[in-house]
Formats: structure tokens, sequence, C-alpha cells
């Protein structure tokens, strides 16, 4: 789906690429659910184009009728069309076409799921490349077809994870399959996040901020019973979360089983500037995900790497790829998961020693800077591209650009955020 609200990772990365020249085309098997969008959806230049969905047997006729002239081959690839789920081929055999008719030499699918199979099977009947980035869900979730990832695992040109830890994962669960999978880190514009080092008002309750989606994975019911923990020891903290999602219910419901109607703040989604001026001005920014009943669980999520920009201290759990961003007493906290009390004792930490706090997200902007840039990482992407990408028959392309990583200015040095920190 494309522009889904949640996924401000991929604009980030779109615009990185359309910045360095790279010439792209959107192509999204889903029309957005919702008319909520970031204000950086304005500057992406890609035209995007919506797949077929949901078609009655007369619409996929005329989709292969359609196809046809540019698709002369396409009874070749018969039988992996008919094994398939219906929508999911019509959206190949008309992505296909689109890749002959407008002479795109690589397909490049977010997640490892259905856009995968979409953007596999249009790539095999056109005659081009692909490649995917595998995030979490697309890995972890009990609903993964071990089968059918390796087949695109092994398939594919490259793939792109975003942590060490699914890079060792998927070594270890898929072997030889694997070995194209490189670890590639989603990317924060740093123009977008300016650091600013926390510093706590006397006069005002402290406010611990929580952002995400309202699902189990988040672990928020485990921050509203830190911050009643935190209430009980006469802490005057507050909460304010930021996102919707189906748990929304059950947590107000928990909040009001606590006590902490006048300390919790629901702001449902924000558009990304309004989420990084709450985000900037907490005193703690807390991530305490978990890993769902269903196996899901967050990769490395970007608002965390968001917090870490702003300067905002972090209290995290060391979920999936989070120890690699969230560097225990250097960059921020760990706790582990699903432990109120832990979480609370880190939470108080944090909102009682502002001097350390401070030290650990002056440390954790300089980590941002050095592994986070998208500029350095779609700098890697582009130059993936340009290696694999071939034209499809019968239109010749241009020759793809050589694309090389850039100089990029040095990032403010150490003991300048220290001073700033001090």
């Amino acid at each position: 789906m494309y522009p889904r609200f949640s996924e401000t990772f991929i604009v980030t990365e779109i615009l990185a690429l359309e910045e360095r020249g790279a010439d792209l085309e959107i192509f999204s098997l889903r029309p957005p659910a919702d008319g909520r969008f970031h204000e950086a959806l304005a500057r992406v230049a890609a035209p995007v184009t919506y797949l077929p969905h949901h078609l009655r047997s007369t619409e996929l006729w005329r989709v292969l009728r359609a196809a046809r002239p540019d698709l002369p081959d396409l009874e070749r690839h018969l039988d992996e069309l008919l094994d398939a789920a219906p929508d999911d081929a019509a959206a190949a055999v008309d992505l296909a076409a689109q890749v002959r008719r407008r002479g795109i030499t690589h397909l490049h699918a977010h997640f490892g799921s259905v856009s995968t199979t979409v953007a596999r099977l249009a790539a095999r009947i056109a005659g081009i490349g692909y490649s995917f980035t595998a995030h979490a869900k697309d890995i972890f979730h009990a609903d993964v077809d071990p089968a059918d990832l390796s087949r695109k695992l092994a398939d594919a040109a490259f793939v792109i994870t975003v942590s060490d830890y699914n890079l060792t994962h998927l070594h270890r669960e898929y072997g030889a399959a694997a070995e194209g999978v490189i670890r590639l880190y989603n990317g924060l514009d740093l123009d977008s996040f300016t650091y600013r080092a926390a510093r706590p008002d006397p006069h005002t309750d402290p406010v611990i901020v929580g952002v995400g989606r309202l699902v189990e994975k988040k672990g928020f019911v485990h921050l509203v019973d830190a911050l009643a923990l935190l209430a009980q020891r006469g802490s005057t903290a507050r909460l304010a979360l930021v996102g919707s999602g189906p748990e929304e219910s059950a947590l107000r419901a928990q909040v009001t089983a606590r006590g902490l109607e006048g300390r919790v703040t629901f702001h449902g989604s924000l558009p990304q500037g309004r989420m990084a001026d709450v985000v900037s001005r907490a005193a703690v920014f807390a991530a305490p995900c978990v890993v769902g009943s269903d196996g899901n669980r967050d990769g490395l999520p970007t608002v965390v790497l968001e917090a870490l920009a702003l300067g905002t201290p972090v209290v995290a759990t060391p979920v999936t790829g989070m120890p690699e961003a969230v560097r225990d007493a250097e960059t921020g906290l760990l706790v582990p998961e699903a432990d109120p009390i832990a979480l609370a004792n880190a939470l108080e930490r944090v909102l009682t020693d502002p001097d350390g706090a401070r030290e650990r997200a002056a440390a954790g902007r300089l980590l941002v800077e050095d592994v986070f840039d998208t500029r350095r990482n779609a700098a890697v992407l582009h130059a993936l591209y340009a290696g694999t990408a071939a034209a499809p028959a019968p239109v010749a392309p241009p020759a793809p650009r050589v694309a090389t990583a850039p100089t990029l200015p040095a990032s403010a040095r150490a003991d300048e955020l220290a001073e700033v920190a001090r």
C-alpha cells in the first residue's frame, strides 16, 4: 500500500534516491486506506500506479488481453501464474506489461510478503531482475511460509534487511538461500530532525512519550503499568501516546483501572512533523516492544531512530535489532521485555539523572549521524540497483547510471555535542 501513514521510512528512501538522480516509478497493490498523509509526500516526484485488485473474472480477462501485445511469451509462465492467488497473478501480469512498455530495468519491493510475490512474478515474466527489503512481520510472523520466503531469497538479485539481528536470523534459518542478503538500515533525513539537548522544566510535570500503532508488539500495556508504578512512588510523570490501533479501547480501560485518567493523553496518529515536536519536548521516549503471541515483532522502529536524532533520552527493550541503535548505558537504556518494574526503574533513572540522560542522548545523535543517515544508505541502494539493472526486451532503456557512495560532510564532533549536553 502506498502511501501508508505508518511507513515513513519508505517515503524517506524514495526521496533520498530521487535526490541522487534515480528515475523511479511507484506501483502499489492497494490504494491508501485513510486520508492522513505526511508532509514529505508532497516532495516525491515519482508517479504512482495502482495495480488491479479484487477483480471479477471478466476484468481478469481484460487485464490479460491488454498485456498480451507487450508479453507475447506470457504462456511460458502459465504454471507460475496458476500457482498464485488470482489478484496477485493479475497484478503481476499488469506490472510486467508496464515494465516492458515503460522500459523499467529493475523492480524492488518493500516487505517479503505479497509485494515481493508480485514483484518476483512480474520480473520473471518481463525478463528483468528484482530485489526486496525484508523488515520484520514478513520474516517472523507465524503466517510466513518458509518455503516461499526461501525461494524469494534465492531468486532475488539481492535482498536488503534492516538489522544485523534479521541478517543473522535469515542466514541461520535459510542457509545458502540467504547468501545474497545485505544489511542496510532504514535511514533518516537528518535535516528534518534537529538535535536539542533535553533540559527538564522544573515547573512542569515530565512527559514520557510512546509512539506507534496501538498493537500488541508495541508493548504499551507494560508502559501504562510502569506509569502506575511511578505514580505509586510519588512521581508526577505523565504519558503521551501517539498512534492509533485495535488496542486503543483496552489501553483506555487499563488507564482508568489504574487510576491514571489525568496522566495519560491519547494523541491519535499525527503527521511526522507534529509527532517529532511531541517527542522532542518529552523528558523520555519509551519503546517497550515485545514479541507478539503470533511471532510478530518490530525490526528496528524508525521512530526510535527519530527520538535519538532529536536528542530525547530513550528507554527500550532488546527486541530484534533494537540494541543496534539503543546501546545500553551508551545511547539509551535497555530493559527486559514485558517487565513493567524494570521499565519503571529505567524511566525513573532518566527522570532523576538528567545529566546522564543528556550524555546518552548526545551519543545517540552521533550514532544516528554515523550509521542511519538516509543519504549514505540511499547511495548504497542506488549502486545496487545500477549494478543489477537489465534491459527488458524488447525495449532498450538508457544505460543505467553508475552510483557511488558520496563524500558527505563530517558529522558534528563528539566534543561539540557533549558541550551542548553539558
